[in-house]
């Protein structure tokens, strides 16, 4: 993997077809790409490692309300874990992993989008896990009075009441995974650069302006991911 830290400063008039999108993918590619299909892909692996990290941990948090305080306090610490060690750590547990089979991953895109979801998983949880002990079980109690399924009490109830904090929650981790690098520069394969090391390997070689542009491009995008989040948030504090 010696050679995956080799980058070549970019000239600034391919900036804007230096970005190559595909599912789930958020990478820095070829200048042979064109704008438009960058900008119909952006922000793939950022909104594939939110799902994922809002599926694991908020579906943790809500199993962790119905266990006792110790059961519920060795959750936390589980998700937190990640959180409490630096991002370098998690990049070589992870690269340890999944060096060799039956999972062997490294080389591959797959295992940054694995650091990644570890790391704002934890976010994920925690967010979701102080929104789950705020609820008032009213609800749930006169759902379930009237006959309703535990099943469609979390459907209609549970998570509705919960939309306002996984939607905060999902724009903290969109954030968070666009801009992640320590971990990512032990990960990523020769033939695919995140934006994060993209725009570290230019600077560090001094093409500031190329690499503030690939800067600015990257702020745009998460910004407008995050105003579309407000958005959905905002709605769903009125219902």
């Amino acid at each position: 993997m010696a050679s995956a830290w080799a980058a070549r400063p970019v000239p600034f008039s391919a900036a804007a077809a230096l970005w190559s999108w595909e599912p789930g993918v958020c990478a820095a590619s070829s200048a042979e790409r064109t704008a438009p299909s960058a900008s119909s892909g952006l922000c793939g692996v950022g909104l594939g490692i939110t799902s994922g990290a809002l599926l694991v941990g908020g579906w943790a948090a809500l199993a962790a309300a119905a266990l006792r305080d110790r059961g519920r306090r060795a959750m936390d610490a589980l998700f937190m874990l990640p959180v409490a060690v630096p991002s370098v750590v998690v990049g070589l547990a992870v690269l340890v992993a999944f060096s060799k089979p039956p999972m062997l991953l490294n080389g591959t895109r797959w295992i940054v989008v694995i650091a990644h979801t570890v790391l704002v998983t934890a976010f994920a949880h925690q967010s979701v896990s102080a929104a789950v002990t705020r609820l008032d079980p009213a609800y749930e109690q006169a759902a379930a009075s009237l006959g309703a399924r535990p099943a469609y009490v979390l459907w209609k109830v549970r998570l509705p009441l919960l939309l306002p904090s996984l939607n905060a929650a999902a724009g903290l981790c969109f954030a968070l995974s666009m801009g992640e690098l320590s971990a990512t520069m032990m990960l990523y394969p020769p033939d695919w650069m995140p934006l994060p090391v993209q725009i570290y390997a230019i600077t560090d070689r001094g093409a500031l302006f190329t690499g503030s542009a690939i800067a600015v491009t990257l702020m745009a995008a998460t910004l407008l991911v995050l105003l579309a989040v407000a958005r959905l948030r905002t709605k769903a504090s009125y219902r």
